[in-house]
């Protein structure tokens, strides 16, 4: 399959009690699926993957994959800080029905760049999955260079990028290697549309969770070269851009979540949002319907 256009990067929806959400997260799933995604992440960061347990991570990756039924990718994150752990997870994924892996460059332990290179082409070559990196150096501590990608792009199971550095030089960089074969995808709402108008294949998102048909209307006239009109709805979603940074992600779109009434809260380390952004959640929310029904005209 194919990576383009929008993408969800799904949080994961908690009952009152901290436990899953079946039921929140077959809403969230179908929310999508209605909003027009061109794929789905199952347990990104922006699903606090860190808290999930491996019987969690099977539970929500095989109930994605029935739910989509093909219809679009189903990604899963599968990046740790060990390469074997990398790979292992990745099997993982494979064995639950995930169409790619989303492979976050190792947290915490700042590997060089070429061993970037070693542990992206193990997980390719051993993992049983098609491999999307993913650069967050914001998180990670670790900054996969353009000339890094380069290098990996030309290995056969290695598929695309999400990049969440939005600078117009690194998107010149990674847009210099985009190929029938090597997907160039951003990963910062904020930028995206400026990046898919130079463009990138697509976005991964974050504020999509709650507005998924907006966003894929965003990514849509982007795409198209639409500029006047893709930049008019970037400018309608900016107020949720820059909300969906306030705090930590995931904390504030699960605020924004919970408020159309999908899940309870988030896991420790992770705490709801402040009282001091409720406000802003509560105008927001109020906002979201009438946003989508307006990405269908």
């Amino acid at each position: 399959m194919s990576l383009s256009g929008l993408i969800t990067a799904l949080a994961t929806p908690f009952k009152a009690d901290g436990a899953l959400d079946p039921d929140g997260w077959q809403r969230l799933l179908h929310l999508q699926l209605e909003g027009g995604v061109h794929g789905v992440v199952v347990a990104g960061s922006t699903g606090e993957a860190a808290t999930l347990s491996d019987d969690e991570y099977d539970q929500l990756l095989r109930s994605a994959v029935n739910t989509v039924g093909g219809r679009v990718p189903v990604l899963a994150g599968t990046g740790q800080s060990g390469t074997a752990k990398t790979i292992e997870h990745t099997r993982r994924a494979a064995a639950n029905g995930a169409t790619h892996a989303l492979v976050v460059t190792p947290p915490y332990v700042r590997p060089t760049q070429a061993g970037l290179i070693a542990h992206y082409r193990a997980v390719a070559e051993q993992g049983g999955l098609p491999v999307v990196l993913y650069n967050v150096p914001g998180r990670t501590g670790c900054d996969m260079l353009p000339e890094t990608v380069a290098t990996l792009a030309a290995h056969p199971g290695i598929v695309g990028i999400k990049e969440a550095v939005g600078d117009l030089g690194r998107v010149q960089a990674l847009l210099a290697l985009r190929s029938a074969d090597f997907a160039v995808l951003s990963g910062d709402d904020g930028t995206a549309a400026r990046s898919i108008l130079s463009g990138m294949d697509g976005l991964v998102s974050v504020g999509s969770n709650v507005l998924p048909g907006a966003y894929r209307r965003m990514c849509a006239l982007a795409a198209a070269g639409e500029r006047e009109a893709a930049e008019a709805w970037d400018a309608r979603l900016t107020p949720f851009h820059d909300f969906c940074g306030v705090e930590p992600n995931p904390i504030p779109v699960k605020a924004l979540l919970q408020r159309i009434g999908i899940g309870h809260g988030l896991r420790l380390p992770l705490l709801s949002l402040s009282a001091a952004h409720h406000a802003a959640a509560e105008h927001l929310a109020t906002d979201i319907g009438a946003l989508e029904a307006l990405s269908n005209h």
